[in-house]
């Protein structure tokens, strides 16, 4: 990858076009995880909506250690979205150029501990659940936030309902019929860049999710090391900017 370009993408100067550019990569892999860590946990990591309203049937039907399995998956998911926070906080008070790529690292590094890890870490309890199940919801926690924050919540990421939602919103407008009202009503018009956009989000994370099903149907937990080879691709120059950096400033007299 082009070293400017992966400066662009994740550095820590931002534009509208570097975000939806990044927002399309990040729901790819998200799509990947989901789906493929769906095969291996048997449930979807970063359906927060789907854990809790679980969580509230379960409570009706008296299903009370599954509820415990929900609420575990959903306090990984939050410990994940405070990891990033804290990541990119800690990074802006300091100037860094890895603002945003010391999370994508992060979840680099645990996608690879799920792939070469992932069998071992099923047999382990964490939070009322396995350890992979715990990992893939803080990963999507993780993710969810860096691109909330990065993107001024324009762009999600690890989940699609909010994007179609959007999506169904621009076509109302797009085929909206404006009538003749004599120039006293501004007419409904659809942001048609925005419309592409959600629509690439939502293909992104669906090819993302195809990829990453077969790909743990054929290889297994395995299939997640090309998604934490991808991150670092886009993550590391930003890193390295930091680096260099720092061994410029301790080679000064």
């Amino acid at each position: 990858m082009p070293i400017r370009y992966a400066r662009r993408l994740t550095g820590r100067k931002r534009s509208t076009l570097a975000n939806r550019q990044l927002g399309v990569a990040l729901a790819f892999i998200a799509g990947a995880t989901n789906a493929g860590g769906f095969l291996a946990v048997q449930q979807y990591t970063s359906h927060m909506t789907g854990i809790v309203s679980a969580m509230a049937d379960h409570i009706a039907l008296g299903a009370y250690g599954l509820v415990w399995s929900g609420l575990g998956g959903v306090l990984s998911f939050l410990l994940g979205a405070i990891g990033s926070s804290v990541l990119i906080n800690y990074a802006r008070r300091r100037r860094l150029h890895s603002e945003y790529a010391l999370p994508l690292l992060l979840e680099a590094f645990l996608l690879l501990c799920f792939g070469f890890l992932g069998a071992s870490l099923a047999a382990i309890e964490g939070f009322f659940v396995p350890l992979t199940v715990m990992l893939l919801c803080f990963i999507m926690g993780l993710q969810n936030a860096l691109i909330t924050k990065l993107s001024h919540a324009e762009i999600r990421t690890t989940h699609i309902t909010g994007i179609v939602t959007d999506i169904g919103i621009e076509l109302g407008k797009l085929l909206y019929w404006n009538r003749r009202t004599g120039g006293k009503l501004l007419p409904v018009l659809a942001d048609r860049e925005r419309l592409r956009v959600l629509s690439l989000l939502a293909l992104g994370f669906f090819f993302g999710g195809l990829t990453g099903a077969f790909g743990f149907k054929h290889l297994g937990y395995i299939s997640t090391v090309p998604l934490a080879l991808l991150l670092v691709s886009l993550a590391s120059v930003p890193a390295l900017d930091d680096l260099h950096a720092l061994f410029k400033r301790t080679q000064r007299p």
